[in-house]
């Protein structure tokens, strides 16, 4: 590495700042010595201006005791004096009390009445005495009370005593100039009898303390100000100074260094967005951002690939896009309407997209809340996904699945042979047998005979009969659209149990149909689909009853109206499925016959999930199984084949 090098211009801001701190130093050595030395006057003068105040107030109170005093001695009625303390008490409230005591000791008078004798130790004093006093003497301060006692001349020579409250005399007489200056105290070596502070002293802070006395014998008067003397503060005011210019000399130092250090995170930074760029670049996800308003503000590369048309012809552009389905334009409108008007939640939806060259492409889009550093919310990013094949599979599945359910029908009708056989050839015999009597009435002459009218009507009834079957027939196995229509589902479980009800003589099962008898609602379904639903239920349900063990013959099919669905129970006594098969019984291939293929109940879910519906299975209480099917209503009666639905 290179030795750095320095000229003479990296040291003119670090000589400046030696400079600048030293002259600061100095100025503010001389201003603090300046200020220490008034701060010292100014606290001296406040304290004797407070301690001379307090004497003043003091001397005042001794007046009046003196006064006191003589009146008595001259004989001016008691009343007269009580009367002259309460004056003397309600222009002076810091005394709280005077009392008369006679020659013994005893308590006299007091004013106000009912305050104790607080002062006997100093009455004792006094009367122990031989001589009266000129001027009050003073008791020791108790609990910031002080009292000053004087004996009267006289023939009684009784004792007049005041009672000084220390902290009310503070309070009043200290001016509020000097309390917003100093803490005021009285104190003695052991005891503070009384303080004024409004804010607690900070550690440290000047003081002046003058001896008070007298008047209070042991005691000092001390003033404190709030605050440490403004040497103090200039001395902090130098260290911040010098500190900030050591800061400022080590910041010229590792100046040179954050600068390197921040150029190799603008770097690190290109490089990590040049990465992430990349990352959305080569995304097969398409990804458009758009405001409030849906101008585009950001695509990448694969949402370029999908709508066929460069970034620069995209961004900044507003609704509607070059690259929407003519035909669902005013869908898309009213949907960006919604997105803007509504939650900020992540939502869902197919729709068209038109790429540049014309041709038309089904896509999946989803949309987020775009929230910028800040939070607040500032659009909508989108996720685009080309399902365009996927729907060709789904259509191409749907149409297998369609052919597979007419494959399972033929099979079914494969099944049901021997008992169609049987079926058609009553009607068939019948037939015969009316046409041969209708021959012989004939032959016989008898052409205008009513039983030859009787026998052609019941020759009519079995060939409607027949045809009939095999109109049925047809319709079970012929090959078309599937058609959705408002269908009473009692009727197709009718039909479904015509068409088994041979078999299930054959395989010694009782059908029974179990339906309200108030019409249920109309589901919307395709006829010949559930028709084969219920066929295979129905002859699962018969065959199971048939090769295990049953608790009965009887197979009933149930319809219940349900949470606005319809539900029909196909309810066997055979010998119910097995736990470690009941999991996997809708898959193909699985089957609980030897002989099934193990697709009809796909099939039949597949058919019942087509047409919104649901299929499941319970074990009947009395034994057996409960195939359940649910349908939804249908408000309205209405034709439409099922075709692909197209979401907007």
């Amino acid at each position: 590495m290179a030795s750095r090098r320095w000229d003479l211009l990296s040291f003119i801001p670090l000589v400046a700042i030696v400079a600048l701190v030293a002259l600061v130093a100095t100025l503010v050595w001389v201003v603090a010595r300046s200020d220490e030395e008034r701060a010292r006057a100014k606290l001296a003068t406040d304290a004797l201006w407070v301690e001379q105040t307090l004497r003043f107030q003091l001397a005042v109170d001794e007046d009046m005791l003196v006064r006191l005093a003589l009146d008595a001695a001259s004989g001016t009625a008691l009343e007269i004096l009580q009367a002259r303390a309460r004056l003397h008490i309600s222009a002076n409230p810091e005394t709280l009390a005077v009392q008369w005591f006679d020659q013994s000791g005893a308590l006299v008078a007091s004013v106000p009445e009912g305050m104790g004798p607080a002062a006997r130790p100093l009455v004792a004093t006094l009367l122990r005495s031989a001589t009266s006093t000129a001027r009050p003497v003073y008791g020791a301060p108790a609990d910031g009370v002080a009292a000053m006692a004087l004996r009267r001349s006289g023939g009684d020579g009784g004792v007049v005593v005041a009672t000084i409250s220390l902290p009310l005399m503070l309070d009043r007489h200290i001016p509020w100039w000097i309390a917003e200056q100093y803490a005021v105290r009285v104190f003695d070596s052991t005891t503070t009898h009384a303080d004024r502070a409004r804010r607690p002293v900070a550690d440290a802070a000047p003081f002046h303390t003058i001896s008070f006395d007298p008047p209070l014998a042991g005691t000092s008067l001390r003033i404190t100000a709030y605050d440490r003397s403004a040497a103090l503060g200039n001395a902090a005011l130098l260290g911040a100074i010098v500190g900030l210019a050591a800061f400022a000399v080590l910041a010229l130092l590792v100046l040179q260094r954050n600068a390197q250090h921040r150029r190799r995170a603008e770097a690190r930074l290109r490089a990590e967005m040049a990465f992430r760029r990349s990352m959305e670049e080569s995304l097969t996800v398409g990804l458009r951002a758009k405001d409030h308003a849906g101008r585009i503000l950001y695509v990448n590369a694969a949402f370029c690939k999908l709508v066929g048309l460069e970034a620069r012809d995209l961004i900044g552009q507003t609704p509607p896009m070059p690259y929407w389905s003519p035909d669902r334009i005013e869908d898309t409108l009213a949907r960006q309407r919604q997105l803007s008007e509504g939650a900020k939640a992540p939502q869902s939806f197919e729709t068209r997209f038109r790429r540049a060259d014309g041709s038309e492409i089904d896509v999946q889009v989803y949309e987020a809340p775009l929230i910028d550093a800040s939070g607040r919310h500032q659009g909508w990013l989108g996720s685009i996904i080309d399902i365009t094949e996927a729907k060709a599979a789904a259509r191409l599945a749907r149409a297998q699945d369609e052919s597979l359910a007419r494959t399972a029908r033929l099979v079914t009708l494969g099944e049901m042979a021997s008992t169609l056989a049987h079926e058609l050839n009553q009607p068939l015999g019948a037939i015969a047998s009316y046409a041969a009597g209708g021959l012989n009435l004939i032959d016989a002459g008898q052409a205008q005979t009513p039983m030859l009218r009787t026998a052609l009507e019941k020759l009519a009834v079995q060939a409607r009969r027949a045809g009939l079957i095999i109109r049925r027939i047809q319709d079970f196995v012929k090959k078309r659209e599937p058609r959705v229509v408002a269908l009473d589902l009692s009727e197709v479980v009718g039909d479904a149990m015509g068409l088994m009800a041979a078999e299930a003589k054959e395989l010694r099962a009782d059908l029974v149909l179990d339906a309200p008898r108030a019409a249920l609602p109309a589901v919307l379904a395709d006829r010949i689909l559930i028709e084969q639903v219920l066929v295979n239920l129905i002859r699962n349900g018969m065959e199971a009853m048939a090769e295990g063990p049953r608790s009965g013959n009887r197979l009933t099919i149930r319809l219940r109206p349900e949470d606005g669905m319809v539900r029909l129970d196909v309810a066997d006594q055979g010998p119910g499925i097995s736990d470690d098969l009941a999991d996997r019984l809708y898959d193909p291939f699985t089957s609980t016959k030897s002989h099934g293929m193990g697709m009809g109940l796909n099939i039949c879910r597949s058919i019942i999930e087509l047409l919104h519906g649901s299929l499941s299975h319970q074990p009947n209480p009395g034994g057996g199984t409960i195939f359940v099917v649910r349908l939804p209503f249908v408000a309205q009666p209405s034709t439409a084949p099922l075709t692909e639905s197209q979401p907007s």
